[in-house]
């Protein structure tokens, strides 16, 4: 690991700021970036296994709040977008998406297809609180699933 980041993985690792780490490693994954939160999660609740729900309710909301962002860079980027030809495999995707409406971010908590898909939510100009409301359940349910699964595979620690 480089030097530099060294005292910053020691400082976001203090459980004074566990939640807030949480929370911007929740956002920031939300994005286009290529990151992923969970292990911050389980491992924020593997050590304070009392953390469980508010870990998993801020981590829901960093990663709601990061598909909002993205639906929103969506939004912002409609105009350019249609400025160029689409591919028959893209004609399809959108056809799909503008089916399923909002519902469709309910995929939201996919890895590699569910954040580009916030912001194809944007672009498409679904409703934006419906998209957040499905974001949310998607990413909760995410969440759950994944840090509960990660404390049976490695007991130790209950919530």
């Amino acid at each position: 690991m480089p030097t530099w980041m060294e005292p910053l993985v020691t400082l976001l690792a203090l459980p004074q700021v566990g939640l807030s780490t949480i929370l911007v490693i929740s956002f920031v994954s939300a994005t286009l970036l290529p990151m992923g939160s969970e292990p911050a999660v389980f491992a924020l609740v593997k050590i304070n296994p009392a953390m469980f729900w508010p870990a998993i309710l801020v981590a829901t909301a960093g990663n709601t709040l990061g598909g909002a962002l993205t639906w929103l860079m969506g939004f912002g980027t409609h105009q350019v977008v249609d400025k160029y030809g689409h591919s028959a495999s893209h004609v399809r995707a959108l056809r799909w998406l503008e089916r399923l409406g909002p519902k469709a971010c309910l995929l939201a908590w996919l890895p590699l297809v569910g954040d580009p898909l916030c912001a194809v939510a944007g672009w498409l100009r679904m409703p934006f609180w419906p998209c957040l409301l499905y974001m949310t359940i998607g990413k909760f349910l995410r969440y759950l699933v994944m840090t509960a699964s990660l404390l049976w595979v490695f007991p130790g620690a209950a919530p």
